[in-house]
Protein backbone atom coordinates (compact mmCIF):
# COMPACT_ATOMS: atom_id res chain seq x y z
CA UNK A 1 0.00 0.00 0.00
CA UNK A 2 1.26 3.47 -0.87
CA UNK A 3 0.49 5.58 2.21
CA UNK A 4 1.01 8.78 0.25
CA UNK A 5 -2.24 8.00 -1.57
CA UNK A 6 -4.04 8.25 1.81
CA UNK A 7 -2.69 11.69 2.74
CA UNK A 8 -4.54 14.74 1.45
CA UNK A 9 -2.60 17.86 0.46
CA UNK A 10 -4.27 21.21 1.11
CA UNK A 11 -2.56 24.12 -0.68
CA UNK A 12 -2.10 27.48 1.03
CA UNK A 13 -2.97 26.31 4.55
CA UNK A 14 -2.46 27.75 7.10
CA UNK A 15 -0.99 30.52 4.95
CA UNK A 16 -0.15 31.10 1.28
CA UNK A 17 2.70 28.97 -0.03
CA UNK A 18 2.30 26.16 2.51
CA UNK A 19 1.28 22.70 1.29
CA UNK A 20 -0.45 21.20 4.34
CA UNK A 21 -0.17 17.40 4.58
CA UNK A 22 -3.47 16.32 6.15
CA UNK A 23 -3.37 12.93 7.89
CA UNK A 24 -7.08 12.94 8.76
CA UNK A 25 -7.74 11.08 5.50
CA UNK A 26 -5.18 8.42 6.46
CA UNK A 27 -6.75 8.13 9.92
CA UNK A 28 -10.21 7.66 8.37
CA UNK A 29 -8.98 4.78 6.20
CA UNK A 30 -8.69 1.69 8.44
CA UNK A 31 -6.36 -0.13 6.03
CA UNK A 32 -4.02 2.87 5.72
CA UNK A 33 -4.00 3.47 9.48
CA UNK A 34 -3.21 -0.19 10.17
CA UNK A 35 -0.52 -0.19 7.49
CA UNK A 36 1.13 2.94 8.93
CA UNK A 37 1.32 1.32 12.37
CA UNK A 38 2.60 -1.97 10.91
CA UNK A 39 5.30 -0.17 8.91
CA UNK A 40 6.39 1.98 11.86
CA UNK A 41 6.57 -1.07 14.15
CA UNK A 42 8.62 -2.97 11.57
CA UNK A 43 11.08 -0.07 11.20
CA UNK A 44 11.36 0.71 14.92
CA UNK A 45 11.67 -2.78 16.45
CA UNK A 46 15.37 -2.86 15.53
CA UNK A 47 16.02 -0.10 18.11
CA UNK A 48 14.73 -2.40 20.89
CA UNK A 49 12.65 0.23 22.73
CA UNK A 50 11.19 -0.29 26.18
CA UNK A 51 8.54 2.42 25.72
CA UNK A 52 6.98 4.70 23.10
CA UNK A 53 6.62 8.47 23.68
CA UNK A 54 4.06 10.39 21.64
CA UNK A 55 4.04 14.16 21.22
CA UNK A 56 0.68 15.89 21.76
CA UNK A 57 -1.62 15.62 19.89
CA UNK A 58 -1.23 13.58 16.71
CA UNK A 59 1.75 11.73 18.17
CA UNK A 60 -0.72 10.31 20.71
CA UNK A 61 -2.71 8.65 17.92
CA UNK A 62 0.25 6.92 16.29
CA UNK A 63 2.21 6.43 19.51
CA UNK A 64 -0.58 4.73 21.45
CA UNK A 65 -1.42 2.44 18.53
CA UNK A 66 2.26 1.64 18.07
CA UNK A 67 2.61 0.89 21.80
CA UNK A 68 -0.27 -1.57 21.58
CA UNK A 69 1.15 -3.15 18.41
CA UNK A 70 4.61 -3.58 19.98
CA UNK A 71 3.45 -4.52 23.49
CA UNK A 72 5.10 -1.47 25.08
CA UNK A 73 4.04 1.26 27.50
CA UNK A 74 3.19 4.76 26.31
CA UNK A 75 4.53 8.12 27.51
CA UNK A 76 2.43 11.20 26.72
CA UNK A 77 4.58 14.26 26.00
CA UNK A 78 2.10 17.03 26.79
CA UNK A 79 1.79 20.76 26.34
CA UNK A 80 2.24 22.79 29.52
CA UNK A 81 -0.36 22.56 32.25
CA UNK A 82 -1.99 19.30 31.13
CA UNK A 83 -0.34 16.80 33.48
CA UNK A 84 -1.55 16.50 37.10
CA UNK A 85 1.64 15.37 38.87
CA UNK A 86 5.25 16.61 39.24
CA UNK A 87 6.71 17.35 35.80
CA UNK A 88 9.88 18.07 33.90
CA UNK A 89 9.43 21.05 31.55
CA UNK A 90 11.18 21.94 28.31
CA UNK A 91 10.75 25.34 26.66
CA UNK A 92 11.46 25.61 22.95
CA UNK A 93 11.20 28.08 20.09
CA UNK A 94 8.64 27.90 17.32
CA UNK A 95 8.63 29.77 14.03
CA UNK A 96 6.29 32.38 15.55
CA UNK A 97 6.90 32.24 19.30
CA UNK A 98 7.66 29.70 22.00
CA UNK A 99 6.02 26.73 23.67
CA UNK A 100 6.61 24.27 26.49
CA UNK A 101 6.41 20.50 26.71
CA UNK A 102 6.09 18.40 29.87
CA UNK A 103 6.34 14.80 31.08
CA UNK A 104 5.77 13.38 34.54
CA UNK A 105 9.02 13.14 36.50
CA UNK A 106 8.36 9.49 37.37
CA UNK A 107 7.46 8.39 33.81
CA UNK A 108 10.69 6.44 33.16
CA UNK A 109 13.52 4.81 35.02
CA UNK A 110 17.08 5.87 34.22
CA UNK A 111 18.20 4.21 31.00
CA UNK A 112 14.72 3.33 29.70
CA UNK A 113 14.98 2.98 25.91
CA UNK A 114 12.37 5.25 24.33
CA UNK A 115 11.25 5.81 20.74
CA UNK A 116 9.70 9.23 20.12
CA UNK A 117 6.67 9.37 17.77
CA UNK A 118 4.84 12.16 15.96
CA UNK A 119 2.86 12.38 12.75
CA UNK A 120 5.26 14.70 10.91
CA UNK A 121 8.84 15.96 11.10
CA UNK A 122 9.42 19.42 9.63
CA UNK A 123 12.05 21.70 11.23
CA UNK A 124 12.55 19.33 14.16
CA UNK A 125 12.10 21.87 16.95
CA UNK A 126 9.29 20.06 18.75
CA UNK A 127 10.93 16.64 18.38
CA UNK A 128 14.28 17.93 19.66
CA UNK A 129 12.56 19.57 22.65
CA UNK A 130 10.69 16.33 23.40
CA UNK A 131 13.93 14.34 23.17
CA UNK A 132 15.70 16.76 25.54
CA UNK A 133 12.78 16.49 27.95
CA UNK A 134 12.80 12.67 27.88
CA UNK A 135 16.55 12.62 28.37
CA UNK A 136 16.17 14.91 31.40
CA UNK A 137 13.65 12.42 32.79
CA UNK A 138 16.29 9.68 32.46
CA UNK A 139 15.32 8.07 29.16
CA UNK A 140 17.69 7.03 26.42
CA UNK A 141 16.02 8.27 23.22
CA UNK A 142 17.01 5.52 20.79
CA UNK A 143 15.06 6.69 17.71
CA UNK A 144 12.23 8.87 16.44
CA UNK A 145 9.48 7.78 14.07
CA UNK A 146 7.18 9.82 11.86
CA UNK A 147 4.58 9.07 9.23
CA UNK A 148 5.62 12.13 7.16
CA UNK A 149 9.01 13.77 6.63
CA UNK A 150 9.51 17.17 4.99
CA UNK A 151 13.24 16.70 4.26
CA UNK A 152 13.78 20.20 2.84
CA UNK A 153 13.14 21.60 6.34
CA UNK A 154 15.96 19.39 7.71
CA UNK A 155 14.27 18.25 10.94
CA UNK A 156 15.27 14.60 10.47
CA UNK A 157 18.86 15.69 9.78
CA UNK A 158 18.85 17.74 13.01
CA UNK A 159 17.66 14.69 14.95
CA UNK A 160 20.41 12.55 13.44
CA UNK A 161 22.94 15.25 14.38
CA UNK A 162 21.64 14.93 17.96
CA UNK A 163 22.33 11.17 17.82
CA UNK A 164 18.68 10.21 17.27
CA UNK A 165 18.00 8.05 14.22
CA UNK A 166 14.88 9.28 12.41
CA UNK A 167 12.52 6.94 10.56
CA UNK A 168 9.68 8.13 8.33
CA UNK A 169 7.25 6.37 6.02
CA UNK A 170 6.49 9.10 3.46
CA UNK A 171 8.57 12.07 2.30
CA UNK A 172 7.42 15.20 0.50
CA UNK A 173 10.26 17.00 -1.24
CA UNK A 174 9.67 20.73 -1.55
CA UNK A 175 6.99 20.36 1.14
Amino acid sequence: MNLKDSIRTIPDFPKPGIMYRDITTLLADPAALKESITQLATELRRFKPDMIAGIEARGFIFGAALSAEMGLGFIPVRKAGKLPHNVHRQDYELEYGADTLEVHKDVVSKGTRVVLIDDLIATGGTALAAAALLRRAGAEVVAAGFVINLPDLEGAAKLRAADIPAVSLVAYEGH
